[in-house]
């Protein structure tokens, strides 16, 4: 499958492209970007053209992976489904539930392929985390993840700073507890120091479970704890570190296999149109201090 990468950031270059100019059977042809400097640069990284027009890349590749901030993302991922172009976005897919379903629309109506790369879930322990929970009885689940953007590759990223990590990191807390613990009905919320969140997820099976998330924690109390609970006890998940380049190469995989097989994926863009509706609900109870519905 020939891929394009639209995108010309740390992770569209370090893991986008990286990921495809490796991998066995795709095929990386270029990659375009807002500034067609910074593309020809990062294609000439990987011996691939930069392109000045979305348009032009559109019509030489099969699928598109985005790298862009989302309210970037969501538009483009439009214009390459109606092009008949197979998706790899980034989560969140959109930074309004309208943008996300307008997403779902056009990947609907043009029945085209679509992965959303919830880092994750694609990785094995993942998968056995979520076989395990499944083979018991869940009473609820926590999901936290603490990090300081200072001195990280995303310390520039003028999203991440408007938005925080309540939709920069919250996305892949929901991908974990959501086909643990089914789907989040309603969220209750409240703020801590700077980006600090915490919430209350009611799920539809009638568990709760409760997310803290932070991009603005001290360095020394960065990490991540996920786990669910129930009769057989506490089910952590402790998923690989610095395994991105290794995940972002099975979901090229997975979603060629949903592209050739004419099939969706568990992390479709329907999918992640749900985790926006929770982030979403999220951010109203942030401001009205009343459980939303989602």
């Amino acid at each position: 499958m020939r891929f394009g990468v639209l995108g010309t950031g740390f992770w569209a270059k370090e893991i986008h492209a990286a990921a495809l100019a490796a991998h066995p059977t795709a095929e990386l042809v270029g990659v375009w970007g807002r500034d067609v400097a910074k593309a020809k640069a990062v294609g000439a990284e990987f011996d691939v053209a930069g392109f000045a027009d979305v348009d032009e890349l559109l019509s030489q590749v099969d699928a598109v992976t985005i790298a862009l901030p989302p309210d970037v993302q969501a538009p483009l991922a439009e214009r390459a489904a109606a092009a008949g172009k197979h998706l790899l976005l980034e989560k969140p897919i959109a930074l309004d539930l309208a943008g996300a379903d307008r997403v779902v629309d056009a990947v609907r109506d043009a029945g085209v392929a679509s992965v959303v790369f919830f880092t994750f879930r694609f990785q094995p322990e993942t998968s056995s985390w979520l076989e395990q929970a499944a083979r018991t009885t869940l009473a609820g689940g926590h999901a936290s993840w603490l990090s300081s953007l200072a001195g990280s590759p995303f310390d520039a990223s003028p999203w991440r700073k408007e938005h925080g990590a309540l939709w920069d990191i919250g996305p892949h807390a929901l991908s974990v507890l959501v086909p643990a613990l089914g789907p989040v009905v309603s969220v209750q919320a409240g703020a801590g120091l700077r980006d600090t969140v915490h919430l209350v997820l009611g799920h539809e099976s009638g568990v709760a479970s409760t997310v803290t998330l932070s991009h603005t924690a001290a360095p020394l109390s960065a990490g991540t704890e996920f786990f669910v609970h129930g009769d057989a006890g506490r089910i952590v998940l402790i998923p690989e570190e610095r395994a991105a380049l290794r995940a972002f190469a099975v979901a090229v995989d997975e979603l060629t296999a949903a592209a050739v097989a004419g099939g969706t994926h568990p992390c479709d863009v329907a999918f992640g149109r749900d985790v926006v509706a929770v982030l979403a609900a999220a951010a109203r109870a942030l401001t009205s201090g009343c459980r939303e519905s989602v």
